[in-house]
């Protein structure tokens, strides 16, 4: 048996490598967003609290996204809402704003408040229409109420 590969194997080997390449670079258009959020008010119904937040996401890609839903993500393994409809175009290198109301459970407000991070679910569209959602960590913006 002949240890060589043939000229075919060699170029189905190519082929799939550049595959995977292009694969691993357009995900790469998804993978640059930030963001912080500022609490603009807060009120509690029974053991559930409705927020109302100030989202600032930033794109530090080199590509126009289309951010359509935003989700509070509570835990690694499920969101703690019904995705948000929110139309957002965030341009390569800048930043986009908006203000969207929230409800979650009481002692989920009460441990992001205390420190925990909070986490939102970035469904985006990105150049011909490729569709990606993103876990986004947001950090607190000083000034935004706490109680």
């Amino acid at each position: 048996m002949n240890p060589r590969m043939s000229p075919i194997s060699n170029f189905f080997v190519l082929a799939g490598l550049f595959v995977l390449m292009i694969g691993f670079a357009h995900a790469g258009d998804f993978s640059h967003i930030s963001g912080s959020y500022q609490v603009l008010g807060k009120t509690d119904v029974g053991s559930q609290t409705q927020v109302r937040l100030q989202l600032q996401l930033s794109n530090h890609g080199q590509r126009d996204l289309h951010i359509q839903r935003i989700t509070l993500w509570d835990s690694p393994h499920h969101p703690s809402g019904r995705p948000q409809a929110c139309s957002l175009l965030v341009h390569p290198g800048s930043s986009a704003s908006t203000t969207q109301a929230f409800t979650m459970p009481s002692s989920e407000y009460r441990l992001w408040t205390g420190g925990a991070r909070l986490k939102l679910l970035v469904a985006v569209e990105g150049p011909g229409g490729r569709k990606a959602t993103e876990l986004v960590r947001l950090d607190r913006i000083s000034g935004g109420k706490a109680n």
